[in-house]
């Protein structure tokens, strides 16, 4: 249980903070003195939170699908001369930056959530993969000649054994990835889709630094928040799988 207490803490004090921010306006007049308008009311930071999490979190099954199946593929013997291919494939999202994502993208999907979403898979791809043949790639091939030794077939061995000992591993491309994206996210705001970049691109726009806080706040929390259920999981994925792996 301890393990899951920080995380626990960092989402109830995220929670809390959306829901009191209205109220904090004395504390933003430092930073923007002179007007009244302090506090982002376009739309409540929980919608707004919500709507975040939504997308990063869609993405990011997407994105693990699409990452970890292509790993699993290009390191089974009838994958493996395509493995430069999708290294290549995935690595696009990371050198084309998302705006010019979205630039190619919105005439196509439209302003909104769908070029966001599109983005923000294509520049989670590649630590995800990365991980995922790093973590396959790095499992002793004695472990697997004991585990095929015992009669098991290929899809045993990838699911009770390949998988969980890698499963830490991948995890942490995960959460690169997720840690990145919640960031990312925030540029959708400017073709419509509704994060928690809102008031961040409204402050910009309207010279109103408390507006510009207030997002950054919630997301860096968001990160943190998220971060931190990240390393719990992946803390308690090597208590219980690895030790039952090894067993196997």
């Amino acid at each position: 249980m301890r393990l899951w207490l920080t995380p626990v803490i960092w989402v109830a004090f995220l929670c809390a903070l959306a829901a009191l921010l209205p109220a904090m306006a004395p504390l933003f007049s430092w930073v923007e003195g002179g007007t009244d308008n302090l506090i982002y009311t376009r739309n409540s930071f929980y919608t707004l939170l919500q709507s975040h999490i939504w997308l990063v979190l869609a993405s990011a099954t997407m994105g693990t699908l699409v990452a970890v199946s292509a790993g699993i593929f290009v390191t089974r013997p009838a994958g493996c001369d395509f493995m430069p291919l999708v290294s290549q494939m995935a690595s696009i999202g990371q050198t084309v930056p998302p705006v010019a994502v979205l630039a190619l993208a919105v005439p196509a999907m439209g302003f909104g959530e769908k070029p966001t979403l599109f983005a923000l898979i294509l520049y989670g791809l590649l630590p995800i993969l990365r991980n995922t043949l790093a973590g396959l790639g790095g499992i002793n091939p004695a472990v697997l000649d004991s585990a095929k030794g015992m009669g098991m077939s290929s899809v045993q061995v990838l699911f009770k054994v390949e998988l969980p000992l890698a499963g830490r591993v991948i995890l942490a491309g995960i959460r690169t990835s997720v840690t990145i994206n919640i960031a990312t996210a925030a540029i959708g705001s400017t073709i419509g889709a509704r994060t928690l970049g809102d008031p961040v691109i409204a402050g910009l726009v309207n010279g109103n630094t408390a507006y510009v806080l207030q997002g950054a706040i919630l997301i860096g929390l968001l990160a943190l928040a998220t971060d931190s259920l990240f390393e719990a999981l992946e803390r308690t994925w090597a208590r219980a799988f690895s030790a039952r792996a090894h067993k196997a």
